[in-house]
């Protein structure tokens, strides 16, 4: 597959900076890394949210004082 993408000047000279130091060997490599990140980056927001909701819905207790007390003593019970 072949994109091609029209960069304004000022988006263009800072690709061009980053291949020429050294941040990436071609304008492909770049977008890769770019694309691959942004991957990334959505795989792990999507398993924080599985993992928010199933803490929605999962039972919830009352918080007293005695639950309080419990956590502070299994946090210390497992130190």
């Amino acid at each position: 597959m072949n994109i091609s993408i029209a960069l304004p000047p000022n988006l263009q000279s800072y690709l061009e900076t980053q291949i020429a130091t050294g941040a990436s060997t071609s304008v492909s490599e770049y977008i890769l890394k770019l694309i691959e990140e942004d991957y990334q980056r959505q795989q792990a927001q999507d398993q924080f949210n599985a993992l928010l909701q199933e803490g929605i819905e999962s039972p919830s207790q009352p918080v007293t004082p005695d639950y309080w007390q419990d956590l502070r003593q299994s946090v210390v019970d497992n130190a």
